[in-house]
């Protein structure tokens, strides 16, 4: 079996205009300033349709990249103890950082107290459909959800959590085959390069489908929606910041890395993310990168598509600060029982929320829904401003994902650590290009 983690060849610096990040990030600069001046161009259909035509993209490999990647892996481990432990690490981990992401929301809410005096009046109405949603779902609704009614559906369907559950079990069982299942294993294995060629296609459309996102977007709500809301982004992004450089920066020098060479590896998806306001987006890129950084094989397949619906470290530090931001703004008192109410069910109600724009309203909408009803209506203050508090969501997510997958690899003895020091240290690292070397 060809290895992903092999050291790719040294090669000649790439002109700047074409390395992809610098591609992205020109295209979201244009699509903003399109956004700004030109806002009825931008808010054009067609417009739109570059950047959901990309997410779609991306979203059409995602199910087989799982399905291939965990499958394989798992496969490939002659003792079946070593995936639950793997879970078990990996599910520890998700709720001891997801404690330190809603605690930090909590503290800054508290400290900085933004939302005091603000006035606003809500309207209920603007938000109905999301709190429709958020009571809709349940917790046993959402374990029940995991097992797919067919197979071809969830694929169908792309449903990363039901692709994951069949992926496991269908590794489990070629491993119970032995040898019998080398050849069928060897398939899976070519399969997964080919859709990671595939995603290097795609990935060529990165720069197109963020400048229609940006230029949408901002052509839409414009620089006035952020008015004087603003204080509440600037309080999130300066919250997201510090769980990232402190929090995750301490698990990363545990591991012995720093945490802005981790950012600047994986300045590819952060910009397309940005650009896309989707996590998902960058999934298999992701994925890819941490299996060349030196992450296990297993590790990498099943840390990061379950860190999706399970470390949402932005989603959670969104859900505190904007609960806050909300009772301060309403004049509601919340008594600290209240605000440890917040953090037991922000646990459960971000739980399944993915990468995709909006799912993050509808876990508010649940948290404050069981907090107290009475915050409910104030979802409204915050709804114009959503959009741009998406990004940053997403952003801490999928780097998030990425430290919980190199500490799990670290803490299962499945980093390798020489290769990871290469990787972090090796300038002007070309995603598409070492990516097609992989498949050589």
């Amino acid at each position: 079996m060809t290895t992903m983690t092999a050291a790719a060849p040294i090669r000649p610096s790439q002109v700047w205009y074409k390395i992809l990040y610098v591609q992205v990030l020109i295209a979201i600069l244009i699509g903003a300033i399109l956004g700004c001046l030109w806002p009825s161009v931008a808010t054009n259909e067609w417009v739109k349709a570059l950047g959901d035509g990309f997410i779609k993209l991306i979203k059409m490999v995602i199910a087989p990249i799982i399905f291939c990647t965990v499958a394989s892996g798992i496969a490939h481990i002659q003792d079946a103890k070593k995936v639950g432990s793997v879970g078990v690490k990996a599910l520890f981990y998700f709720e001891i950082v997801s404690s330190f992401a809603l605690l930090l929301g909590l503290v800054m809410g508290n400290l900085v107290r933004i939302g005091h005096g603000l006035a606003v009046k809500p309207d209920a109405a603007a938000v109905a459909n999301y709190v429709k949603q958020a009571q809709a779902s349940k917790t046993v609704d959402f374990i029940l959800n995991i097992i797919p009614d067919s197979v071809v559906g969830a694929f169908a369907r792309g449903d990363v959590l039901q692709v994951l559950l069949f992926a496991i079990l269908f590794g489990f069982s070629l491993m119970a085959l032995g040898k019998r299942g080398e050849r069928l294993r060897g398939m899976i294995d070519d399969v997964a390069h080919a859709a990671f060629g595939v995603i290097a296609i795609i990935m060529k459309a990165a720069p197109i489908g963020a400048f229609g996102a940006m230029a949408f977007t901002v052509g839409k709500f414009g620089p006035t929606a952020l008015g004087n809301l603003i204080g509440l982004i600037a309080l999130f992004y300066v919250t997201a910041a510090l769980f990232v450089v402190v929090v995750l920066g301490l698990i990363a020098r545990l591991v012995g890395f720093s945490i802005l060479k981790f950012l600047v590896y994986i300045k590819d998806e952060i910009l397309i993310v940005l650009g896309t306001s989707s996590s998902e987006s960058a999934l298999p890129q992701l994925m890819e990168k941490l299996e060349r950084l030196g992450c296990s094989k297993p590790v990498v397949g099943l840390v990061v598509p379950t860190g999706y619906s399970f470390n949402l470290d932005g989603t959670n530090i969104y859900m505190t600060l904007a609960t806050l931001f909300i009772a301060q703004a309403l004049g509601v008192d919340l008594t600290f029982g209240q605000q440890l109410t917040i953090l037991l069910v922000a646990m459960l109600t971000s739980k399944g929320a993915s990468g995709v724009t909006g799912a993050g309203f509808i876990t508010l909408a649940a948290t404050l829904s069981v907090v107290n009803p009475a915050l409910v209506p104030g979802m409204a203050i915050v709804f114009s401003i959503d959009k741009f508090m998406s990004e940053v969501r997403a952003l801490t997510n999928i780097i998030g994902n990425g430290i919980a997958c190199v500490f799990v690899s670290w803490w299962e003895g499945e980093l390798d650590h020489a290769t990871l020091q290469a990787r972090l240290n090796q300038p002007n690292v070309s995603t598409t290009s070492d990516t097609t070397s992989t498949m050589r």
